[in-house]
Order: structure tokens, then C-alpha cells, then sequence
């Protein structure tokens, strides 16, 4: 049977919507039976009505109208469910690009957290790749969970409880994200289940924590550490009045880089010790 772009284009049951109101407020939702959602602009909305109708068609309401728009990673990020911090999509976007992450990678994360960062991993490696994400806190990984669910990314996704600094089970895999405290007390862990050139990145907020985490890396025999901050200023674009935006997103990780390339058992072994 050929899809019609317009098939494809066309909202069902299930799917994610970002409702966008012109004074800049949005909502992400999911078109399901029996659900309503109350809004600022009119009365609830019932979403199973929204089946049928088309991503990009604008919805009149009440008080004003609401643009229906497909969500993106980065809307799905902002919008995550969450009892911890996130990793944003600024810093999300420079680690898949550093680390090569394409469709079928393997990848190890190191703190699922709320999930964000997991999403933004599982949509690049899909369809045929795979995320398997670990945490010290089941709870966490309870909300991670409802929120890669959410936004049809679990099949891509394995989660694992892991406590203390043990090995992980997948072994040459294509990269490794770090989000702990101490990445450096990793590094082990980490040579063990990274393929030969294989490429890692350790997120901390402290110059310390990166400082430490550097000198374990290269310690343990990787090459290319490099670190860097991501900062992203907004602009108002306006005829004769553009300047930049009071806020913006400024400080949230330091994000170091490496690579690993191939050891020897001595070295392996001797970091083991240390």
C-alpha cells in the first residue's frame, strides 16, 4: 500500500502534538481517548478530537487559535517528565556529533536521569541501533522510561540497575556518555566495553570534576581529551532594534571528549588495580 504524504502528514491516535499559541505558550500532548486538556486560551480540550487533522493546520479556539506542529528531540527533551536535571539539547547535539552516533551505533549511557539525554541517543540510533542505559536509582529509570515511552523510543532503548563502578555487559560498543559525579573512577569500566577507537564524552558542571576526569583519561592511555562548554544566546531579530536576549541558557555542563584507542591488557590491568 503507497502512503500519500498527506497520510503521512495526518494526525492519529497516539501521536504526539506541540500545541503552539501565538503568545509563544505550548503544551506537548498525546492524542488518546478519554483525555482532555485544559488550556489558557478556552475551555478543555478534548484530544481524541484532534485525530484526523493535519500537523501544520492551525486549531480555532475560543479565545485565539493553536498551531499543531510534529514535536522535535528538542521539544520532547524540554518536555520531559523529570524529578532530576536534564541534559539540554544544546549539549545533546554536540555529543552525537563528537561521537559519531549515527543509525546503528551501539552506545552505553552512565546515568539515565530523567531521560533526556537518552532520547536524544535513541532517535539518532535508530532503527536498527540500540541505547542501554544504567542508573543507581530504579526510579529514576521508572520516569525515564514513561518519557522514551512517550515518545515512541523504548524499543531502542534497554535499561539496567547498576550500583558502585561494575563492568557493564555490553562489550565493544561504538560510545560511551558519562553523566556521574566521579567519571574518573570509570575509566575502567568504560576501556573494558568501548570498542577499539571508540569515543566517550563525561559530563560534570565543576572545572575540578573535569580536570580530574581528564587526567584519569589520558592516565589510562586515551587520546584527543579535549573540553569544552556549550553556551547559547538568543537574539531578538527585530528592524532596527536586534540585540540579544536578556536569558539564555549559559552554564550547565562541561563536556569532556576522548578516544580510546587500542590498549594493552597491561595497561587494562594496571588501571584495574589503581
Amino acid at each position: 500500500m503507497n502512503i500519500t504524504l498527506e497520510s503521512q502528514n495526518t494526525i492519529s491516535e497516539g501521536d504526539q502534538i506541540l500545541l503552539w499559541f501565538e503568545d509563544e505558550v505550548t503544551y506537548l500532548v498525546q492524542v488518546e481517548p478519554g483525555r482532555k486538556l485544559g488550556i489558557h486560551k478556552g475551555k478543555p480540550l478534548n484530544l481524541i478530537e484532534l485525530a484526523g487533522k493535519s500537523y501544520g493546520s492551525w486549531l480555532e479556539l475560543e479565545h485565539g487559535r493553536a498551531l499543531l506542529l510534529r514535536p522535535t528531540v528538542d521539544d520532547l527533551m524540554m518536555k520531559v517528565k523529570r524529578e532530576s536535571g536534564i541534559i539540554y539539547p544544546k549539549d545533546a547535539a554536540v555529543i552525537l556529533m563528537k561521537l559519531g552516533i549515527r543509525s546503528g551505533s551501539r552506545v552505553i549511557e552512565i546515568g539515565t536521569g530523567s531521560g533526556s539525554l537518552t532520547m536524544a541517543l535513541a532517535s539518532q540510533v535508530a532503527p536498527s541501533g540500540k541505547v542501554y542505559t544504567y542508573d543507581v536509582r530504579e526510579d529514576f529509570q521508572k520516569i525515564a522510561e514513561f518519557n522514551l515511552k512517550r515518545a515512541n523510543l523504548l524499543p531502542h532503548t534497554e535499561f539496567f540497575l547498576r550500583s558502585g563502578n561494575e563492568k557493564f555487559h555490553q562489550t565493544e560498543v561504538d560510545a560511551i556518555i558519562s553523566d556521574v559525579p566521579e567519571p574518573w573512577r570509570e575509566v575502567h569500566a568504560i576501556a573494558s566495553s568501548l570498542k577499539d577507537g571508540g569515543r566517550v564524552a563525561a559530563l560534570n558542571p565543576t572545572y575540578n570534576q573535569v580536570e580530574q576526569a581528564s587526567e584519569a583519561f589520558q592516565q589510562a592511555g586515551f587520546i584527543m581529551v579535549e573540553a569544552m562548554e556549550i553556551l547559547v544566546r538568543g537574539i531578538l531579530a527585530r528592524r532596527g532594534r536586534t540585540r540579544p536576549e536578556q536569558r539564555m541558557i549559559g552554564h550547565t555542563e562541561f563536556i569532556l571528549f576522548a578516544v580510546k584507542p587500542q590498549l594493552s591488557s597491561n595497561k587494562l590491568n594496571n588501571e584495574e588495580g589503581s
